[in-house]
């Protein structure tokens, strides 16, 4: 498989399970909610205890400020932590406007970069325009979500990828995010994505059934059924 797989997620007992026991994760996402619903309630000594266990593949940590200013102020400490770490800047703050502009003076400040949040065409130009091509960069796009929203995701990838290739960003790379079923892995990997984040649970599901025979699938779902309910003890009079 060319595609890179990392893990989304914030529970760092999973994060650990796949780095050590899953030869083929190349790297870990997070975000701010994904930290909420793990329990997380120090960011800092969250990040600090999975740089120290993960030295060594990617990991994108997301700022969380709303205003540009303060948004630089902590994109600029989190690249501190580690040299492994990319900082996650959303495409816009809350109140819509852009970041590029802070994304462009990152960029050529030779930080490296996670552009999240990213739904349209329009927004995949300015990000790839205000890049540097000499720093390494990750375009996040939501396909996931996109799709979720009645649209296929799969022309904007594709043009994601296309844009990057004719404006010569050899360091930057596209990912599909938002993952919601196994087959975005093929689906991301025929787009010509580099990158697609997938929450651990579909990464087992991944593994444990990709190449698997139709046949003996519908065979083990029919058995799952039939156990299920001798389990339950159900029964008809």
């Amino acid at each position: 498989m060319s595609i890179k797989i990392f893990v989304d997620g914030a529970n760092l007992e999973d994060m650990l399970t796949h780095y050590q026991h899953t030869p083929d994760i190349a790297g870990f996402t997070t975000n701010p909610s994904l930290m909420k619903k793990a329990g997380v309630t120090d960011y800092h000594a969250f990040a600090q205890e999975v740089l120290e266990k993960i030295p060594d593949r990617p990991i994108s940590f997301e700022v969380f400020a709303d205003a540009l200013d303060q948004m630089e102020q902590q994109a600029n400490n989190i690249a501190t932590w580690g040299d492994n770490i990319y900082i996650k800047i959303p495409v816009s703050n809350t109140k819509g406007i852009s970041t590029a502009p802070l994304v462009n003076k990152l960029s050529k400040a030779g930080i490296k970069l996670n552009i999240t949040a990213i739904f349209t065409h329009q927004q995949i130009d300015e990000v790839i325009d205000n890049l540097d091509s000499k720093t390494p960069a990750i375009v996040s796009i939501f396909a996931g979500r996109i799709a979720d929203s009645g649209i296929d995701p799969i022309p904007t990838m594709r043009y994601a990828v296309e844009l990057a290739r004719k404006k010569n960003l050899p360091l930057c790379e596209i990912l599909w995010a938002s993952t919601r079923e196994a087959f975005n892995i093929k689906q991301a990997e025929q787009c010509g994505c580099h990158i697609i984040t997938v929450p651990p649970t579909l990464i087992t599901a991944a593994h444990k059934n990709f190449g698997k025979s139709l046949e003996q699938y519908s065979l083990d779902t029919v058995k799952a059924f039939y156990q299920d309910a001798q389990a339950a003890g159900f029964n008809i009079n």
